[in-house]
C-alpha cells in the first residue's frame, strides 16, 4: 500500500492476515516505540457513513475492556485520509483456528482451559453491556504459554449492518452463529455462550457440529437440528462433559447457562473433578423447578412404558423468542382425568380396529436387527386379518461417503440413523484407509431390503490416529526406532559423519519433535557415524602420488609413508599402471577395499604406488 505511516505515528510493516471486513498488519508505534497490530478497514466500507460511525463507536467501546487479561487491548482508533484503522495490542501466538487445523481435536483439559478463559472475557464484557456477536476460533488468540486473548469485541456488531442476507444471517459466521441470530433476532449474552459452545465442540471433536453445502444450510441446522453426539467423534469424551457442551448448544437461549461466569465455573469444576457423573437436561430441570407464582403441575399417571429403543432426539422447532409465556388454563384435575380416560378408550378401540398381522413385513431371513418384532394377533371368527404390503427400501452403500451425505440419504429414504450412547459397536474408529468424517462400516450391509424406519448403524472414521512425535535428538538409534515404531510410525535411517555426536546416536530428525503425525507416517532419523571421513577415490584410477597425497590430507587424514611396488610384487599388473600411480592404500594398518569408505578422521595412511 502507498501509505506506510499512518498519521505520522503508526508504521505498517507486514501483513498478518485479512478477512472480509479488514486486513491486519504488524506495525510499530513510532511515538511509544512498541510493536502493535494495525487493523485497516477495507476501502469499500469507507463510503458507508453509518457503518463507519458504528465501526468507530464499537471500537471505542471495546477499548474500555482492555483491563481484562483475556481481551486484546485496543490502543487507538483513527483515520488517515480514506484509511480507517484500529491500533491494538500485538499478541505473539496464533489463532485457535490455525491451532485446530494443525493439531486436530485437543485434549479435554486443554480445550476446557481455553474455553474457560474465553468465558471469563465474555462475562467481563457482558457485565459492561457489550456482546461480542462473533465468537469463533479465528477471533481467539492463543499464546505459546496457553494464555487466551479475544479480539474483535464489538466489531461484529458493525459488520451485521452490511453484508447481511434477508434472513439476517452473516455468511462469514454461519458455522458458529446462534439459532436466534440465524433467525434475524438480536444477539444477547446467551448468543455468545452458544457460539462458545460450538467452539468448544470443535475443540473436543476436531470438527464442527454442523456442516453443509452453503452457509444457509448450516444456519438452518443451527435452528433445527440437534448436534451429533460428541462421543461419536471422540470416544474419550466423558458423558458429563458431553452434557455440559450440549447445554451450551441448547436451541432455546433460556436453557443455556444464565451467564458466561456460570460457564467458566462449570468448566473449572469439571477440570477439578467437582462435576457430578450426570447432569440433568436443561428442559427437565426447567420442568422440575416451577417459577415463583406458577401453580404446580398436577400429577398425571404415566403411560405404560414401551420396550426401550434407541432413537435420535426429536428435532427442535424453536418457539418465537419474543413471545411472552402463555397463561395456563384453569383446567382442574377431574377434567383432565376424564379427558385422559376418554382418550385411552378411543386409542384402545383404534388399536383393535386397525391392528394387522405384521409378520409378512419381515424378510424370510428373520427379524431385522434393531426392529422390535410385533407378534401377530389371532383373528376372530368374524374378522379376517388384513394383509398390508409395505414397500421395502434397499440400503445403499454408505462406506466412503461423508457422514453428512449419508445422514441426508437416510432421511430421504425414510430410514433412520441408529444411535445408542451405550453401544460401543457404533463408536467412531481410527482408520488409515478412510478419511476423517467418512463412513467406514455399516449395518445392514449394502443391498439389504428393509422396511421404512429401520435403524441403520453407521461407523464414522476418525481418520488416521494422530500421535505426538517425540524429540529423539542425541538418543541411541535403536531406542529411537523402538519409540517411533511403538506409536505406529515408520522409520527411515540416514547415516552421516558428525564430529559432535557419537556413532549410533541421532543427530537430527525430520519432522522435529513436538509435531503430530498420523499413524503410518515416516520419520527420518539422521544417525551419526562418528568422527569419520570418506577416503578419497585415488586407487587404481590413474591418480599419481602427488595428487593422491593432496586429496588425502584435504580429507583430514595423514600420509605417513609411500610404498613403492615393483614387478616382483605386482607381477603382471606392473605393466598396467603408470610410474608413481597409486595402486593400494592402508588406513591404520587396514587395507582400503573400495573408494568412499568411512575411516577415522586423522588416521595414518600408507600409499602403495608403482615404482618409477
Amino acid at each position: 500500500m502507498q501509505t506506510q505511516i499512518l498519521n505520522g505515528r503508526y508504521q505498517i510493516e507486514a501483513l498478518l492476515g485479512q478477512g472480509g471486513m479488514a486486513a491486519v498488519y504488524r506495525g510499530r508505534d513510532l511515538r511509544l516505540g512498541r510493536p502493535v497490530a494495525i487493523k485497516l478497514l477495507h476501502q469499500h466500507y469507507a463510503a458507508d457513513d453509518e457503518f463507519l460511525q458504528r465501526f468507530k463507536h464499537e471500537a471505542l467501546s471495546a477499548a474500555h475492556l482492555s483491563a481484562h487479561p483475556n481481551i486484546v487491548d485496543v490502543y487507538d482508533v483513527g483515520q488517515d485520509g480514506a484509511i480507517n484503522y484500529i491500533v491494538m495490542e500485538l499478541i505473539e501466538g496464533q489463532d485457535l483456528k490455525a491451532l485446530l487445523r494443525r493439531e486436530g481435536a485437543l485434549p479435554p483439559e486443554r480445550a476446557l482451559a481455553i474455553a474457560a478463559q474465553v468465558a471469563d472475557a465474555l462475562d467481563y464484557a457482558h457485565r459492561r453491556g457489550l456482546v461480542h456477536r462473533d465468537i469463533k476460533p479465528q477471533n481467539i488468540l492463543v499464546t505459546p504459554d496457553g494464555q487466551v486473548r479475544i479480539t474483535d469485541f464489538g466489531i461484529a456488531k458493525s459488520h451485521l449492518s452490511t453484508a447481511v442476507t434477508q434472513t439476517g444471517i452473516t455468511f462469514g459466521t454461519a458455522d458458529y452463529i446462534s439459532p436466534e441470530q440465524a433467525q434475524g433476532l438480536p444477539a444477547t449474552p446467551q448468543s455468545d455462550i452458544y457460539s462458545l459452545g460450538v467452539t468448544l465442540y470443535e475443540m473436543l471433536a476436531g470438527q464442527l457440529p454442523f456442516q453443509g453445502a452453503n452457509p444457509m444450510a448450516v444456519a438452518l441446522q443451527h435452528i433445527q437440528q440437534p448436534p451429533p453426539p460428541l462421543r461419536r467423534f471422540n470416544p474419550a469424551i466423558a458423558p458429563a462433559l458431553e452434557q455440559i457442551v450440549l447445554r451450551l448448544l441448547a436451541k432455546d437461549p433460556q436453557q443455556r447457562p444464565a451467564s458466561a461466569a456460570e460457564v467458566a465455573q462449570q468448566l473449572r469444576d469439571y477440570l477439578a473433578g467437582r462435576v457430578q457423573p450426570t447432569i440433568v437436561a436443561p428442559a427437565a430441570a426447567a420442568r422440575a423447578q416451577p417459577k415463583a407464582g406458577q401453580p404446580t403441575q398436577p400429577w398425571q399417571p404415566a403411560a405404560q412404558a414401551a420396550p426401550r429403543r434407541s432413537v435420535p432426539p426429536p428435532r427442535y422447532v424453536p418457539p418465537p423468542l419474543a413471545a411472552p409465556p402463555r397463561e395456563r388454563s384453569g383446567l382442574g384435575f377431574g377434567t383432565l382425568l376424564i379427558g385422559l380416560l376418554l382418550l385411552s378408550g378411543i386409542l384402545a378401540l383404534a388399536y383393535l380396529a386397525f391392528t394387522v398381522d405384521l409378520s409378512n413385513l419381515l424378510p424370510s431371513g428373520g427379524p431385522i436387527a434393531g426392529v422390535t418384532q410385533t407378534p401377530a394377533l389371532t383373528p376372530t371368527a368374524t374378522a379376517q386379518p388384513t394383509n398390508t404390503s409395505v414397500p421395502l427400501v434397499t440400503v445403499p452403500d454408505f462406506v466412503g461417503q461423508p457422514e453428512a451425505t449419508a445422514r441426508q440419504q437416510l432421511e430421504m429414504l425414510g430410514l433412520r440413523l441408529y444411535y445408542d450412547p451405550n453401544d460401543a459397536s457404533i463408536a467412531p474408529q481410527y482408520s488409515s484407509q478412510y478419511e476423517r468424517g467418512t463412513i467406514m462400516a455399516q449395518d445392514p450391509p449394502p443391498g439389504t431390503q428393509v422396511p421404512p424406519g429401520t435403524p441403520v448403524k453407521l461407523i464414522v472414521s476418525l481418520g488416521p490416529q494422530l500421535v505426538d512425535v517425540p524429540d529423539l535428538q542425541r538418543a541411541p538409534f535403536d531406542e529411537a526406532r523402538a519409540q517411533l515404531e511403538g506409536i505406529g510410525l515408520r522409520v527411515e535411517r540416514v547415516d552421516e559423519p558428525s564430529r559432535a555426536i557419537p556413532a549410533g546416536f541421532v543427530i537430527r530428525q525430520e519432522p522435529a519433535g513436538g509435531v503430530r503425525l498420523p499413524q503410518g507416517a515416516t520419520v527420518r532419523l539422521v544417525v551419526s557415524l562418528g568422527n569419520v571421513v570418506r577416503f578419497p577415490d585415488v586407487i587404481a584410477n590413474g591418480t599419481r602420488r602427488e595428487e593422491a597425497v593432496r586429496q588425502i590430507e584435504a580429507a583430514g587424514l595423514r600420509v605417513v609413508a609411500i610404498d613403492e611396488q615393483g614387478r616382483d610384487r605386482l607381477g603382471d599388473l606392473f605393466d598396467r599402471f603408470q610410474p608413481n600411480e597409486v595402486v593400494s592404500a592402508t588406513v591404520n594398518g587396514n587395507p582400503i577395499d573400495q573408494p568412499g569408505e568411512y575411516v577415522p578422521r586423522g588416521a595414518e595412511v600408507v600409499l602403495g604406488v608403482r615404482a618409477p
